[in-house]
């Protein structure tokens, strides 16, 4: 298996480059409009999932990408189901800030056979929801309560375990439509505290707020509802990242 995504995403930590991914909801994927604007902007990733899926949309919408842009796609899954051979990696979440056993093995085991069969490169991920201001799509399917966002005590020691238990990365996510991104005090000593790469999700509306989660030790930045509903995000955003590394 080459694991040319994890080792780009390891590279450019080492180099402090800050990478951005846009996130697609299979069941909002209506035009290509979102991928033209990646491919111009120089976005790094697709990633490509959702908590709900309805209408088995989820195939067809990494077919569509496939065929419209070079840019790795990486499946961020929202259950077992979502796994394709025709992605580039897939985020092997396990959900460390919860204590529902499903989601932190139990559907990994039913997964496993698929997705060694699929030949994707594995991001093994520890995944982390915070408290946004209200429940997010993510918190409720999940059946977990997230990580209060004053207790950054709980946030550093939580990844920091995760890192420890063999996770290759670290993803904090305040959720879909968060009402609140992610505090920058508890992205810094998140960050300060492990040394795997960082992603940061959940609430990232504008080119201010990606850059603040950039300047606070973030090493990707994951934007997916502010893009669905302002597609021109795509360019200021990544801009914006693409500055900071300069």
């Amino acid at each position: 298996m080459v694991k040319k995504n994890y080792d780009n995403i390891v590279k450019n930590k080492e180099k402090k480059k800050k990478l951005f991914a846009v996130l697609i909801d299979p069941d909002k994927f209506e035009s290509i409009d979102v991928i033209t604007k990646s491919e111009s902007a120089g976005v790094d990733f697709i990633m490509v999932g959702g908590s709900i899926l309805s209408d088995g949309s989820f195939e067809n919408c990494i077919k569509s990408i496939k065929k419209n842009t070079s840019i790795p796609i990486v499946i961020f899954p929202g259950n077992h189901l979502q796994i394709s051979k025709n992605a580039d990696s897939i985020l092997l979440l396990s959900l460390i800030s919860g204590r529902n056993p499903d989601l932190l093995i139990g559907k990994h085991v039913i997964a496993a056979p698929l997705i060694k069969a699929s030949h994707l490169e594995i991001l093994s991920t520890g995944y982390m929801l915070i408290e946004s201001g209200r429940q997010t799509a993510a918190s409720y399917i999940s059946n977990t309560t997230p990580i209060p966002s004053d207790k950054n005590d709980i946030a550093v020691c939580t990844a920091m375990a995760g890192e420890q238990l063999g996770f290759k990365l670290i993803y904090m996510d305040a959720g879909s439509g968060a009402q609140n991104t992610i505090p920058i005090e508890m992205i810094k000593k998140v960050s300060k505290n492990i040394s795997i790469p960082l992603i940061i999700g959940g609430g990232i509306d504008s080119p201010k707020k990606a850059l603040l989660a950039c300047k606070a030790g973030a090493d990707i930045i994951v934007v997916g509802n502010a893009i669905e509903k302002n597609t021109s995000l795509i360019g200021s955003i990544a801009k914006t990242i693409h500055s900071f590394n300069k």
